[in-house]
């Protein structure tokens, strides 16, 4: 990136942009840096709206020609300033990126994403910034009554089985019960088995793993989980002997925070019924 190039697409949009508390929330140009807060803003009415996103919105339809800006690593801050954005929605881990972006007068709005009640937190904030409170309101709460109606229908463990999600295989890499996956868990009748991680995400130790002794891992297709269970310390779990290896094909139904956790949901209380 050529910084002299970004100084000045910011020094223009300073002189020649409204300031965004003049801008109606309804007619704010947004660029979503999270899939699941272009999903959010989708499912709430706020389509047109969105300006740029990020890789893996590629199974997004509705934002298939909407210019890229950022990576899970990294954010083009020329190419954002360009889209000449009202605001700008990130994760704290992304804000580092969004240094320059700030100081040439463009806001961000900082979104937590790793816990259950995130989904609706976000959502509601989402509402407020593009200026679609009621809609905002009403997918909160059809997403709430759907997950009731779902869990009557759960089938009731006398010991819930654990489960070991699996983000990364070698090395291993799982969730703790700070992540809304681990909330999914619960909310489908399991535990999660690597409760005593520390954090909502990290690395786990193959001897934790087999102290553990799941009763179902859980994972996607991206982890290429077949290719070592014949291996240490996978060959040595029960759920593995049992052939309880359960890989959903769209990952982004169960680990993207977002509107459609329930279609997730559902998945997995489907598998928990086969145990």
């Amino acid at each position: 990136m050529r910084r002299s190039t970004l100084a000045l697409l910011l020094a223009l949009v300073a002189c020649t942009a409204l300031p965004s508390h003049r801008v109606a929330p309804a007619q704010r140009r947004i660029v979503a840096l999270i899939p699941s807060f272009v999903e959010d803003l989708i499912a709430i009415g706020a389509t047109r709206q969105i300006v740029g996103v990020s890789s893996g919105t590629q199974d997004i339809p509705a934002v298939r020609r909407v210019p890229l800006v950022a990576d899970y690593a990294s954010v083009d801050a020329e190419r954002l300033v360009a889209l000449h954005p009202d605001v700008v929605v990130a994760i704290p881990a992304q804000m580092r990126f969004l240094t320059n972006v700030q100081s040439g007068g463009i806001e961000v709005e900082q979104l937590p994403d790793d816990a259950y009640a995130d989904i609706f937190t976000d959502l509601r904030r989402l509402g407020a910034i593009s200026g679609h409170e009621r809609n905002a309101a009403a997918e909160i709460a059809r997403l709430q009554a759907t997950t009731t109606r779902m869990r009557k229908g759960e089938r009731h463990f006398a010991r819930p089985p654990s489960i070991f999600f699996v983000i990364g295989a070698q090395p291993i890499w799982t969730v703790g019960n700070g992540s809304y996956i681990a909330t999914l868990v619960a909310l489908a009748g399991g535990r999660n088995a690597a409760g005593d991680l520390g954090g909502a995400y990290g690395e786990y130790s193959a001897e934790a793993l087999l102290r553990a002794q799941p009763d179902a891992i859980v994972t996607d297709p991206s982890t290429q989980i077949q290719s070592v269970l014949d291996r240490e310390p996978w060959r040595s779990l029960h759920a593995v002997r049992l052939h309880h290896v359960f890989v959903i094909a769209n990952a982004s139904l169960l680990e993207r925070p977002g509107p459609r956790y329930t279609e997730g949901l559902a998945w997995l209380i489907a598998q928990l019924r086969s145990l």
